[in-house]
């Protein structure tokens, strides 16, 4: 269906560009009160609207609903055309809810102060949250890409201006790698559209289905396989996905909190999304074809991003990894080409996005009051900070997949759906789980050398507590984290009728793979 007036997720999309408006129009000198407050209401606003999205979905309905379709470039059959559905969705809200907190966040953060630019710093922020709900909502190939290379531009500058000593290295290091991929895509993009006749997504995947668009596939090197790689190299550099991954650390350690948080929160779920989204439907045959090559390349990636989380001094790199690890299972479960497998893999993006952009803030809350980042310097701030160790107990516990909490929900589901595999199986749900066992011990042990031991350092005695900002920030985390490990079945009926759908279309070309849920 199409909206006849501005649709729900029209709303959504564009609210923060109400916001950046505004910011445009306030003296940073005589009103930054001002313009924090108005980046902060406009990100709360669209949360709000994005849960109403959220109230007003339905989840019997497989396919896209609060349509918008305009037309953009009708000659090249180019539209804005706009919508959510089960695959999408949780996304879009993750990503809602993820920003009003790292722009809370950053109220406090000392770097800011120190480097000015403030509004500047914030516009960036809206502008970053437009164009990643943009990735999320986006049914057009070239309008899809327009919002992948926008995202790009605000964090390069929040990382290359706000960021760490080193700074600009890891800057253009993120900028090269994401454009090397998006280069790809966009060859990929173009060959796609113009076979097609249009750019829509759910004309092409309609098309596919009906046999009026073939893309011929043989083997790994057909045509079909050729436009896959095209799409899926730009999201696995993305993800980042095991060895294509060097840039993550370096952006991590060097940006920012608010930029690390938005960094793993939501950005690195626009490769996997981006997998779910195109890949999988468009190239099934494929799909199905790489699968066991990619799903080695995800499990490598479980166990080397724990190994190597295990070696790090720096709490914030330590964290970094760790995300290789835990995208890697997410990548597994897409890759189960099932229907639990896809499901695990949607949720565990929203529990990532939560645990470890819980993770980011509790380490940039350390560092404001330390100055420092090496585990070494840390010890017994237990005893100086108890409700905050407390909190930051919580957020690891999730991270590493306790039961109970979000993290445990998306894991089972995603080696559910790996053991009944009809393409994966038992060895590789055998070999993911040494990254459960991994992440128990280099979480356990960050939280061991930081946390507990005697409180023998002079310059961890006497810590500030909590302020009240940063209680509102850790708060909402702690929520989710439960409300996802205690009630996930709202989480998994809103994927429902989607992921079914897409495993049945996949299934009509390949039907080995069809595992649906009942």
């Amino acid at each position: 269906m199409e909206a006849t007036g501005l649709s729900l997720v029209t709303v959504v999309l564009f609210l923060p560009l109400v916001g950046l408006t505004i910011l445009l129009f306030l003296n940073e000198e005589t009103q930054l009160n001002n313009i924090k407050w108005t980046t902060l209401g406009t990100s709360l606003a669209t949360f709000a609207a994005s849960l109403v999205m959220w109230a007003s979905f339905d989840n019997s309905i497989p396919g896209l609903q609060m349509v918008q379709r305009w037309d953009f470039i009708p000659t090249y059959g180019v539209s804005y055309y706009v919508g959510v559905d089960g695959l999408s969705l949780l996304l879009v809200i993750l990503t809602t809810f993820i920003m009003p907190l790292a722009i809370l966040a950053s109220f406090r953060t000392e770097v800011l102060h120190e480097r000015g630019r403030q509004k500047l710093y914030y516009m960036f922020l809206l502008l970053l949250e437009w164009a990643m709900i943009g990735v999320f909502v986006a049914q057009d190939l070239v309008v899809f890409y327009i919002f992948w290379e926008v995202s790009l531009i605000p964090m390069y500058f929040l990382i290359g201006i706000w960021g760490a000593e080193n700074r600009v290295y890891a800057a253009v290091k993120f900028f090269l790698y994401t454009m090397a991929g998006s280069l790809l895509m966009l060859l990929a993009v173009l060959f796609v559209g113009g076979s097609a006749g249009t750019f829509a997504v759910p004309e092409i995947i309609a098309g596919i289905q009906a046999g009026s668009i073939v893309f011929p596939f043989s083997d790994l090197f057909s045509t079909q396989s050729a436009l896959f790689l095209g799409f899926f190299i730009a999201f696995a550099i993305k993800v980042p996905i095991w060895p294509l991954h060097s840039w993550l650390p370096d952006a991590h350690v060097q940006a920012p909190t608010a930029g690390s948080v938005i960094l793993a929160g939501v950005l690195l779920k626009m490769g996997t999304y981006g997998i779910v989204r195109f890949c999988l439907p468009m190239f099934p045959e494929a799909s199905v074809a790489w699968a066991p090559i990619i799903a080695v390349l995800a499990v490598i990636g479980i166990i080397y991003g724990g190994w190597v989380s295990y070696a790090q001094n720096d709490v914030k790199k330590l964290v970094a990894y760790s995300s290789v690890s835990h995208l890697g299972f997410v990548v597994l479960g897409i890759f189960a080409l099932n229907a639990a497998g896809i499901q695990g893999g949607i949720l565990q993006m929203v529990n990532h996005g939560i645990s470890t952009g819980g993770l980011f803030l509790v380490v940039g809350m350390l560092y404001e009051r330390r100055h420092t980042k090496e585990l070494s310097n840390f010890g017994g701030i237990w005893l100086a900070l108890p409700a905050f160790s407390a909190i930051s107990l919580v957020i690891v516990l999730s991270s590493m997949g306790l039961p109970g909490l979000n993290g445990f929900i998306g894991e089972f589901t995603i080696l559910l759906g790996t053991l009944n595999s009809n393409i994966l199986g038992f060895f590789y749900a055998l070999a993911a789980t040494l990254g459960v066992i991994l992440a128990a011990i280099y979480l356990l042990r960050m939280f061991q050398i930081v946390y507990m031991g005697p409180l023998d350092k002079d310059e961890n005695k006497n810590l500030p507590r909590l302020h009240w900002q940063e209680l509102a920030v850790l708060i909402p985390i702690l929520v989710a984290i439960i409300w996802v490990g205690l009630q996930p079945a709202p989480f998994f009926a809103t994927m429902d009728s989607s992921v079914n759908q897409l495993v049945i279309d996949m299934g009509a070309s390949v039907p080995t793979i069809v595992q649906t849920l009942p």
